[in-house]
């Protein structure tokens, strides 16, 4: 470990106990009420602008993608009550959720199955309608329905779409540039996992392997694009256009609580437990919902003890200027799409006066979380996604910053959503590994 880092081990518990690999729960300390965050990186009306492009965007989506044709071209997610798994926290973790406990199913997101179909898919449409734009072929008020004609298909295959992944985030901007036309590499991390990479060749994508870490290629893949005048590369580091995407997520999850005639305001807080890895579509998420919700939703993120690059960015306050490895930790973990090493500077700094917390979970027990809500919900989400659970499993944590907001004689009506990132696309046999994987719980 670095030396200049032993004075947040000696001053910050949750940094001490993350260097140790033990599980811990940070309370963000810099988070200020709504009308004092100042935040100037992004504005609310670019929420507006990806939402207007997205629905310019749907007649083309549901035209190509026969899955989005009930929903008109608009790639969204069912937000489950899951009573059942709310038992399985209380009985297992001795976890006293008081209100309801929600599944946002970002794990069955249409498209490419996972909560980067959200920002990765936006990034794409919003470049190839650039391209369009600028090339004179296409307007605002067209019918988008047209790119799916052979001639911008032969139009955007004269252009490379370039993305470092560990999994989710190459799926996404994989499978859309490739239906676009786009050539398209997805340079690989160590940790994605094989199933991805095939699925991603059998759409045509060429997918670049590497033996080294998230941030490894993503480095190769920004030098390759950049060499490449004809090259887009989609920067997870640093991309506000990811982030927008992300953040249409705010006035869906309205929507969608209104329908359930679920109530959010000061009397009724909402609760949202995002899993995190470098922190774009956390981020994105947690912004989105800030501007709905405001002082009345409180997010957390949550991350693999082997790769809590976000709580040690933002809870030393060096943001990127950190990674894991700098405190001894290994960034190697079974959360494939978590698992990042170093924070994005640029999310770290627009979300640190609204997150609430960050919590860190172990790996064995993502398997004992996957296979509970299998059981009691029939519900399967790969175990990344089961980082979701990490802090209501912390239940004292919890109370101590339900108390410290003045929170503790309203919970009866809140409602906490476990944020599902990814799972609908495991194949079957890669599905029963996960099962069989053993966990914490002596009896799985």
């Amino acid at each position: 470990m670095k030396a200049e880092l032993q004075k947040y081990i000696d001053t910050i518990p949750a940094v001490a106990e993350a260097a140790e690999l033990k599980e811990t729960f940070w309370l963000n300390d810099r988070k200020v009420p709504e009308a004092q965050q100042n935040i100037t990186e992004v504005h609310p009306d670019q929420i507006k602008d990806a939402s207007d492009r997205l629905l310019r965007f749907a007649p083309y989506l549901k035209k190509v993608f026969p899955e989005l044709e009930e929903t008109n071209g608009i790639i969204e997610s069912e937000l489950r009550e899951i009573p059942s798994m709310k038992e399985f926290l209380k009985r297992v973790y001795g976890a006293e959720i008081e209100g309801r406990l929600m599944l946002k199913m970002d794990s069955d997101l249409p498209v490419s199955g996972s909560v980067k179909a959200r920002g990765g898919i936006y990034e794409v449409l919003k470049h190839a309608e650039d391209l369009a734009l600028a090339a004179g072929k296409l307007k605002e008020t067209d019918d988008y329905s047209i790119l799916a004609e052979s001639e911008f298909v032969k139009f955007f295959g004269q252009y490379t779409v370039q993305v470092g992944s560990t999994g989710n985030l190459g799926m996404s901007i994989g499978i859309m540039s490739a239906k676009l036309g786009f050539h398209v590499i997805v340079h690989m991390s160590a940790d994605a996992k094989q199933w991805k990479k095939e699925l991603l060749r059998s759409r045509g994508v060429e997918v670049i392997e590497y033996a080294d870490d998230y941030c490894a290629a993503v480095t190769q893949g920004r030098i390759n694009s950049d060499a490449d005048p004809m090259s887009y590369f989609v920067d997870d580091e640093n991309s506000q256009n990811l982030f927008m995407g992300y953040s249409v997520a705010g006035e869906r999850l309205r929507a969608q609580l209104e329908e359930q005639n679920i109530t959010v305001d000061s009397d009724h807080p909402l609760f949202v437990y995002i899993p995190c890895g470098i922190g774009g579509a956390p981020g994105g998420v947690t912004y989105g919902i800030k501007q709905v919700y405001g002082d009345n939703v409180h997010c957390f993120f949550t991350e693999p003890t082997h790769a809590c690059c976000m709580l040690m960015g933002m809870a030393t306050g060096e943001h990127d200027g950190v990674s894991v490895q700098d405190f001894g930790i290994d960034g190697r973990t079974d959360a494939d799409g978590l698992a990042v090493g170093r924070p994005s500077a640029f999310v770290g700094r627009v979300i640190e006066p609204m997150l609430s917390g960050i919590a860190t979970i172990s790996d064995c027990k993502l398997y004992d979380l996957m296979r509970g809500l299998l059981s009691e919900e029939e519900i399967f989400i790969e175990p990344s996604s089961c980082a979701a659970f990490a802090a209501l499993i912390r239940p004292e944590d919890m109370k101590t910053y339900i108390e410290k907001q003045g929170l503790a004689d309203k919970m009866g009506q809140a409602t906490h959503i476990a944020w599902a990132t990814g799972g609908c696309m495991v194949p079957e046999e890669t599905r029963e590994i996960y099962l069989k994987t053993p966990g914490c719980l002596k009896e799985a």
